[in-house]
């Protein structure tokens, strides 16, 4: 039997397929739970290997390390059964990911894909690696390779313009993302991954207004969206540009944080939002308390380094000593291990985390010696441009408050220069 794309699928019937489309579907949108429909069709067809592999994709791709044995027991299930090459494509990669070779994990999705350009799964995945490596380049390339085997009618077309547009937009060509995250957006306007790649765009370009109005007008992504709390992560953001503290609160006490997620993403959007605040000279209360609680059981997880930042800023306002010195053990024993975190981590987490140890304990200058050589290899521990900023943010907070006013000036005029390059083409 075939997929949607023409592609065999191994061990399925008539309703696992339904159900595998179902789920895949949902994924592209980033939408309502694509794991119950892979469980759904594996209870229709226990052998239908795609849908071991959307369930192992589904957990590895959260970063979260108990997530890996459910992640691996899939692996284990499918390896088993009979399967294509496309399919075994997908369990080398998987298998990758899983032992921590990251970024060969990318490179055998890459393979996947100039043989299956219209496998949109493994782009997808190939996609998410790329954004968690920071390759901006392959964020863009990986898709623009695949394009010309797609066409308006290949279902999943929405998908592959929205993840073109945001690789497009991490390598500053903002014109072209802005106007396939829109056509993406204009066909599926549940596709909550094109949303945010035009939140992207009208972010670094600075256009808040309109960005608050992008975010607003389409209530597709915020239905039932598994992005949904990063995507209102980025409306915060435009608020936070405007001044707007207090709208920017009323978003983190509602659909940022107030349903108490436990999901290490969505802490990483409620610790950034909390940290700008304070950078911004916010008094946020006791709102660090409820996010460390929630970081606590990733404390010793040593699994991925941009996660770890982000606890460690939770665990440091909160006064949470025992689960930051956990977080400093475990980032030294990732360091000493030989997988591609440990390069993360040693690069680029260990020494930013220490850098908002400092800021927070007030030593304003080990603070800028520890991010000034950082900042400009950051992207090599993932994340969007919009999200390494923090760490520029907070050293010219830093460079402020240690009295080093020559470099705040230099700073703040190559952040401006910056900023008018972004902008320019605007007004033409």
């Amino acid at each position: 039997m075939k997929d949607s794309v023409g592609y065999e699928l191994s061990g399925c019937n008539a309703q696992a397929i339904d159900l595998l489309e179902r789920g895949l579907y949902e994924m592209r949108c980033y939408a309502v739970d694509p794991l119950a429909s892979a469980d759904a069709a594996l209870a229709a067809a226990p052998e239908c290997v795609m849908a071991h592999v959307l369930r192992a994709w589904l957990h590895v791709l959260g970063t979260e390390a108990p997530a890996l044995p459910v992640a691996r027991e899939a692996l284990s299930a499918a390896r088993v059964l009979p399967h294509t090459e496309r399919e075994a494509g997908h369990l080398r990669a998987i298998e990758l990911w899983a032992n921590g070779r990251w970024h060969a994990a990318g490179r055998a999705l890459e393979d996947l894909n100039i043989a299956y350009p219209r496998d949109v799964l493994a782009l997808q995945a190939g996609h998410q690696l790329d954004f968690f490596t920071g390759d901006a380049r392959m964020l863009r390339d990986r898709i623009a390779r695949a394009m010309p085997a797609w066409s308006s009618a290949t279902p999943g077309w929405h998908a592959v313009l929205g993840m073109h547009a945001f690789g497009l937009e991490e390598c500053g060509d903002y014109a072209q993302a802005e106007r396939l995250g829109r056509a993406a957006v204009e066909l599926e306007p549940r596709d909550a991954w094109a949303q945010h790649a035009v939140a992207h765009v009208m972010e670094m370009q600075g256009r808040t207004q309109e960005g608050v109005r992008w975010m607003r007008a389409n209530a597709g992504w915020q239905q039932g969206s598994f992005l949904g709390v990063h995507n209102w992560w980025h409306l915060a953001l435009y608020h936070l540009a405007r001044g707007e503290t207090d709208e920017v609160l009323a978003l983190f006490d509602g659909p940022i944080d107030g349903a108490g997620s436990a999901v290490v993403m969505e802490l990483i959007d409620s610790a950034a939002l909390l940290w700008r605040l304070e950078l911004a000279g916010v008094d946020v209360g006791a709102r660090w308390q409820s996010v460390a609680d929630r970081f606590a059981p990733a404390a010793g997880s040593g699994n991925y380094a941009f996660n770890d930042l982000h606890a460690a800023m939770a665990f440091v306002r909160a006064g949470r000593d025992a689960q930051l010195n956990e977080l400093l053990a475990a980032q030294q024993a990732a360091m000493a291990r030989d997988d591609d975190n440990a390069a993360f981590t040693r690069e680029v987490g260990a020494p930013a985390t220490q850098a908002v140890i400092a800021y927070a304990s007030g030593d304003f200058a080990r603070s800028v010696e520890l991010l000034r050589p950082v900042r400009n290899i950051a992207h090599r521990f993932g994340g969007s441009h919009a999200q390494r900023d923090l760490l520029d943010q907070t050293l010219i907070a830093a460079a402020r408050r240690g009295g080093r006013s020559g470099l705040v000036a230099a700073l703040e005029a190559e952040r401006a220069a910056a900023a008018r390059s972004r902008r320019q083409g605007l007004a033409s």
